[in-house]
Parts: structure tokens; sequence; C-alpha cells
């Protein structure tokens, strides 16, 4: 069992490079600065690939973070969990990122090492071309996008207290 056995992965992914599509990074920030819990760790996932796959195993729940084009206003802010991740996953992809995030949660399927815990939390995009900095929209997106991710994973910990804490 690894060192980060039952534990929470909080992944931000995107391009800091292209505006919007750094939601995801903007959003980990964000999420990494109100962090406390020891069993719940950031990883700047940047574009996504197989790579990841070893830091992505043996985990009690994996929470992703990204630029997620579903035709609403920009900056709105979507969380999709479990079997809707899934879904949205195969059919759709809102994102450049979202094909190498499919194939790495069908890499984990494969290694029957899915975390049974998912979810994305996206924010629709404005922009993608160049800059280091979001939108209005999506930078005011930010602060709602990680208080989800903090509550998704305030939740998942209550299901499951670790027997250390009991």
């Amino acid at each position: 069992m690894s060192a980060r056995a039952k534990s929470i992965a909080v992944v931000g992914i995107g391009n800091s490079l292209l505006t919007d599509d750094g939601a995801g990074l903007h959003t980990l920030e964000r999420f990494a600065e109100g962090n406390t819990n020891d069993d719940v760790f950031c990883l700047d996932g940047g574009t996504v690939g197989l790579a990841l796959l070893d830091r992505l195993s043996d985990l009690d729940g994996l929470v992703a973070l990204d630029a997620m084009k579903l035709g609403h206003r920009p900056g709105t802010v979507t969380v999709l969990e479990g079997e809707a991740m899934d879904a949205h996953l195969r059919n759709q992809h809102g994102s450049v990122h979202e094909v190498g995030l499919s194939d790495l949660m069908d890499a984990l399927r494969l290694r029957d090492d899915l975390p049974r815990k998912r979810a994305l939390i996206g924010i629709e995009p404005e922009d993608m071309d160049w800059g280091t900095r979001p939108t209005a929209a999506v930078a005011a997106a930010l602060p709602e996008a990680a208080a989800q991710a903090h509550e998704l994973v305030r939740n998942w910990r209550n299901e499951n207290p670790r027997e250390a804490c009991q």
C-alpha cells in the first residue's frame, strides 16, 4: 500500500499560459490555501497524462479541477460526481484535457484502482487565448469552485472517518 493510501487527491488541470484554460490550476491554488487535512494532497496535473497514473493510485477520493465548456455563462461552476463524471468524460469533451482525464480514469479502472469517490469541478471559460490571468468571469468563480472542492472533501472524509480518529 502506498504512502497516499486511502487519501484524497485534488488535481488541478490546465495550461496557465492560456487565460481561462488555467482555471483548474488557479482553483487548486485557492483550495490549497485552505487545506489543513494531512490525508488530502494537491497535485498540479498540468495538461494531464498517463504519467499521473501511479500518483493517483490507491486513493479513497479524487477531485479534478478544470475549465469545462458546456455552453453555460462564463464563470459557471459545474460539479459532476461519480457516474455523472464518467458519463461526461465518455460522451463530451468540453476541454482538450478531458480526453487525457478520460484516458487516465480508464487506466485506473483497468487496474481496478478507480476511486469510488470521484468528481470533476469545471468552470465555464470565456477566453482560451494567450495570457497568464483568467478573465474576470472565471476569476470571480474561483472561490466558489474551491469551496465546492472543500465541501466534497469534507463530505467524503465524514463518510469514512479515518480509524485513527475514531
